[in-house]
């Protein structure tokens, strides 16, 4: 499922990544700032100077993209110019002179919210009332961007702009939200995006963009709208006339023609894919920094999607690039089923030794156990790789924090052998469900125990999700806000504690009390406590949810959401947006809406609070961008083509 970094992506023609875990920058901001009005209306100016673009948030990680060097005197010049004025603008800062302006505030963004001041009754709780709550933020949303920024794939509600990725936009928004759309029986909506994608859209645009974002948010959003509509007529029903209505042709005929030029990635001496593509003449680009190197996680999760429409078309060639991927990765035989977060596309060789689930590791193992699912539990080498990192998840990252005894998953930079590090990204909490989902196959924890095989391991299993799940709602319930910081650290003891030395249990119910001792274990450092709208936590109670039956992990999300409606919401109804520090109170909002705050957020919370046969567990298989995708048989066309080499 995070430097100097902007709050936004920058352009995917230059796919650099740099200064990993540094200072964050953003958009015409200077991070940590009070004066908010001034400061960045100067910063936005010098925006303008540095003709420096800005695009929206990897899901994976937010990186920071150099200019090109390529630089004339006088644009040398200019940028002097204009460091001397941010630094200027800091000491300013320091000493006080923008101290009088107040944070923006989120007060008459919230007077719609009236339920929100309601007080907890004896009353059985209506989980379709606080459904339809989330349904009503999805509108909110939806509609600040359809007035505001329509067609636009970034939008910006506070400034009430929108920004385009590649020349004539690419849907990022529109084609992020479809399935969600139809989820919540938004008809009307439905037709405004579909009529956009069959009128407007072209992917046949002489720009490169990331390999893994555009196919997990774009192919992979086309690809659920294609099977929502088909397979579930009655969501978000069209008229037979209309473009995109039930049967017709409309969104696999794009993502037919974007994973065509999305294939242009996989066609490296190695057959990793390169992390970007040019979508008009369907050539690979080598990443620009890291050595070349792509991301682990960018190149091992494509898998999902590429076999998904291999399928719906017949064309084998997309499930032969995506399965050579796992194959060439796992013919490095690394100890443990644990990989470094690079990979080199010319050569399919590991680059560092920097061992996490976060950043750039993440969706390579969730997509493991949902390649297993996705094809009916047909192919068991991808249970038996993900068996494997399990095990080394639990042998070398799994630690508990000093106090509470709290599960923590954290990370190896220096290798499997060098000290661990107390680090958890938020994307990790993709990891309690995923778990979850890996012990019960997305039965529900008591058919699991009667209808598969069931023992110690699905036991171990389970526990451990629920023991990480409970940590990541602390990440929420310890700030101020109520919301998570996009990285968290935790008080270990020294040597940390691993699985086989843990006794100690951690409590039951994390507290309320000011002073509680658990507290004391998270430690959010003030460069990492923004909150980007991220979704990862949300997934897992969903998961949580579903598998275990156990009301809490609702309740947790409710009071997740009303968090998010409290601090985030914009004035003036133009929808959501991130927050620079969830522990100020009021917290500065930043310029931003993520599209998985529609694609993945607000579409778990609707799950969550949703009856279970929506979309059950055990039919669906879900992208790492929250998109639906039927499970299915191999057939005879499919097969695994490879097998794993002997291990020692």
């Amino acid at each position: 499922m995070s430097f100097s970094l902007p709050d936004n992506v920058p352009a995917f023609n230059n796919p650099q990544r740099r200064f990993e875990d540094g200072r964050w920058g953003s958009s015409g901001r200077v991070h940590g700032q009070r004066n908010a009005d001034t400061v960045n209306s100067v910063g936005d100016r010098i925006g303008g100077l540095l003709d420096k673009r800005q695009l929206p948030m990897y899901k994976d990680k937010p990186y920071s993209y150099a200019v090109s060097r390529k630089q004339s005197y006088f644009m040398r010049r200019r940028r002097v110019i204009a460091g001397a004025i941010v630094i200027l603008l800091g000491v300013l800062y320091w000493v006080g002179l923008f101290s009088r302006s107040a944070p923006v505030s989120t007060e008459s963004g919230t007077k719609a919210w009236s339920w929100l001041k309601k007080q907890p009754s004896s009353v059985a709780v209506d989980w379709l009332e606080r459904r339809e709550r989330v349904k009503e933020a999805f509108m909110l949303s939806w509609d600040g961007y359809e007035k505001h920024a329509w067609g636009y794939d970034e939008y910006h509600p506070l400034s009430k702009s929108g920004r385009q990725m590649v020349p004539n936009g690419m849907g990022w928004i529109i084609v992020d939200s479809l399935d969600t759309l139809m989820i919540m029986n938004l008809t009307s909506r439905l037709s405004h995006a579909r009529e956009w994608i069959s009128t407007t859209l072209n992917y046949d645009q002489d720009h490169e963009v990331n390999t893994f974002e555009t196919t997990i948010r774009m192919l992979g959003g086309l690809l659920s709208a294609h099977y929502l509509s088909t397979a579930f007529p009655n969501m978000a029903p069209l008229t037979d006339a209309a473009d995109g209505a039930a049967g017709e042709d409309l969104y696999l005929e794009k993502a037919t023609d974007l994973a065509d030029r999305l294939l242009g990635a996989f066609d490296s001496p190695s057959g990793i894919p390169y992390a970007s593509v040019n979508l008009k003449t369907f050539k690979g680009v080598t990443s620009h920094d890291d050595g070349g190197a792509s991301s682990t996680a960018e190149a091992a999760s494509l898998q999902l999607e590429m076999k998904y429409i291999a399928k719906l078309t017949g064309e084998k060639n997309y499930w032969d690039k995506a399965e050579k991927v796992i194959k060439v990765i796992d013919d490095n035989g690394m100890a443990d089923g644990l990989l470094p977060i690079f990979i080199y596309a010319d050569r399919g060789t590991f680059r560092g030794e920097n061992i996490r689930l976060g950043s750039r590791g993440d969706s390579y193992y969730e997509y493991l156990i949902k390649q297993y699912l996705q094809t009916s539990k047909q192919e068991p080498i991808y249970l038996s790789m993900w068996n494997e990192a399990l095990a080394g998840v639990r042998k070398y990252l799994i630690t508990y924090s000093k106090l509470a005894h709290l599960t923590v998953l954290g990370e190896r930079p220096d290798g499997l052998e060098n000290a661990i590090s107390p680090k958890m990204d938020h994307l990790v909490c993709f990891m309690p469900g995923t778990i979850a989902l890996g012990a019960t196959s997305g039965l529900t924890e008591g058919n699991a125990k009667e209808l598969s095989p069931w023992g110690e391991k699905q036991e171990e299993e389970m526990e451990l999700a629920k023991e990480l799940m409970k940590t990541c709602w602390g990440m929420y319930k310890v700030t101020a806000t109520g919301l998570a910081p996009e990285i968290t650290h935790f008080n270990l003891d020294q040597p940390p504690k691993t699985e086989r030395d843990h006794k100690e249990r951690s409590p039951k119910v994390l507290s309320d009390a000011a002073d509680a001792e658990w507290k004391g274990d998270y430690i959010v450092k003030p460069m990492d406590a923004h909150n980007l709208q991220r979704p990862e936590t949300v997934e897992s109670l969903f998961y949580m949810w579903r598998i275990t039956g156990d009301n809490m992990y609702r309740e947790w999300g409710w009071e997740m959401f009303k968090s998010f409606v409290n601090y985030t919401t914009v004035a003036d109804g133009a929808g959501f947006t991130s927050l620079d520090n969830v522990n100020e109170l009021p917290p500065r909002q930043r310029d931003n809406m993520e599209s998985f705050w529609l694609a993945e957020t607000l579409k778990y919370f609707y799950l969550l609070f949703s009856p279970n046969d929506l979309l059950p567990l055990d039919h669906v298989v879900i992208n790492t961008e929250a998109h639906i995708f039927p499970r299915f048989e191999l057939g005879k066309l499919f097969s695994t083509g490879w097998e794993r080499k002997p291990r020692d």
